[in-house]
């Protein structure tokens, strides 16, 4: 049965490769640890340089960010979050993100649960990233890389 081969995992930083976050920025670099279609979440790294800009989002499900380096805010806050700090967001909010380190690049160790559904100025979604984007952003950097791709969707590696 399933429930028999499920075990503890573990991967490592080194295991998994930087990807550029395309079509969204070619600055800003992604490192998957776990793409889970069943739960429709995606646990990864994000790195943002000085200067990078995000995109407005609306989160449909959940989001746990735990800053690992630099600082970084919402325009719609008035916290910033400074390495070591967590952010918990709750499902059904709407977001722009600053880097506030002006000479420091931002690490952040992400779980998302849901959708994040981009929005241009006028607040029409024009872009939707979930669990399957993510797999297909994974699969297809590691197909143009030569990179042997691992099970992310897997629960024991």
């Amino acid at each position: 049965m399933l429930f028999e081969t499920i075990d503890t995992g573990s991967i490592n930083a080194e295991d998994t490769p930087w990807i550029p976050y395309a079509p969204y920025s070619d600055e800003v670099l992604i490192k998957y640890f776990k793409i889970d279609p069943v739960r429709g979440e995606t646990v990864s790294l994000m790195k943002v340089p000085p200067g990078a800009k995000l995109a407005t989002h609306h989160h449909t499900g959940t989001v746990i960010v735990y800053t690992v380096q630099g600082s970084w805010k919402y325009i719609e806050h008035d916290w910033v979050s400074r390495a070591g700090g967590v952010v918990y967001e709750t499902a059904s909010t709407l977001h722009t993100p600053i880097v506030v380190s002006e000479d420091e690049t931002v690490i952040v160790f992400n779980v998302v649960v849901g959708e994040l559904l981009y929005l241009d100025d006028q607040g029409k979604v024009i872009a939707t990233e979930n669990w399957r984007t993510s797999m297909n952003r994974y699969l297809e950097h590691c197909r143009k890389s030569g990179i042997v791709p691992r099970d992310l969707s897997s629960f024991s590696q």
